[in-house]
């Protein structure tokens, strides 16, 4: 056993991996799946059970941020007309 890791931890996580996935987001690519895992997998790891706050959630989320860009495809132009 390597630290505190065991399977209802496991199944913990991908349970709230789950109910997440139908709840909010309803459909995920195989593209894009590790973006969806990296995003449970902090929220899992910062939840009230282990002592953080909102607050001190929001302010790692922002710092995790820090530096990085957020760019969106451009749609390619349609002649008109």
């Amino acid at each position: 056993m390597r630290g505190d890791v065991h399977t209802n931890s496991a199944e913990g996580y991908f349970s709230v991996f789950k109910r997440g996935m139908r709840g909010v987001y309803q459909h995920c690519s195989e593209k894009h799946l590790h973006r969806y895992l990296a995003e449970f997998d902090f929220r899992y790891n910062r939840r009230a059970a282990l002592g953080w706050t909102d607050e001190q959630r929001t302010i790692a989320a922002v710092k995790a941020a820090e530096g990085k860009r957020l760019t969106y495809h451009q749609p390619s132009k349609v002649a008109v007309v």
